[in-house]
């Protein structure tokens, strides 16, 4: 990932930053078990995802999203939409994924997306966020975390 311009200092980007790291080594752990056509591992790898993303998604949206909103409108609710389409699909690896044939092209289109999605919000979010926000801004993206708990788990061996 990124380190050029500084963002990932700050403690809530830092942390944005590091989730986003674990979801990446997940996705290639994904991508793998679909060459491998293992569907319960991606499965297993969709759900891993899901517990970093659920709390991560709600910093970004309640915390980050908002204070950038005013600036970007546009680019901000594009990211909120992918976020639905990422997370309805990693929804589905607690369903009948076994009897849907077509869920693993579902998630590995997904991942893909959800790639992207990382890459934009790295690239661009985290730097405009470093801009942009002041300190109670900050705050209040901490607060979200701190409300949350949100500590991800650590991504399976």
């Amino acid at each position: 990932m990124c380190e050029y311009c500084g963002c990932q200092a700050v403690a809530s980007i830092g942390e944005l930053t590091r989730e986003h790291e674990e979801v990446v080594t997940l996705i290639g752990r994904v991508r793998d078990a679909w060459r491998d056509r293992e569907i319960v591992r991606m499965a297993e790898l969709a759900r891993e995802m899901a517990a970093i993303l659920g709390p991560h998604t709600q910093v970004e949206e309640q915390g980050l999203f908002p204070a950038l909103a005013g600036e970007f409108p546009e680019k901000i609710e594009a990211l909120r939409q992918e976020h639905r389409r990422i997370d309805a699909v990693l929804a589905e690896a607690d369903g009948p994924f076994l009897t849907d044939p077509g869920w693993p092209e579902r998630l590995i289109t997904a991942v893909g997306l959800l790639r992207e999605h990382i890459l934009k919000e790295q690239d661009g979010v985290f730097p405009a966020a470093l801009a942009l926000l002041d300190p109670g801004q900050w705050e209040a993206v901490e607060a979200v975390r701190a409300r949350l708990g949100a500590q991800a788990p650590e991504p399976s061996a």
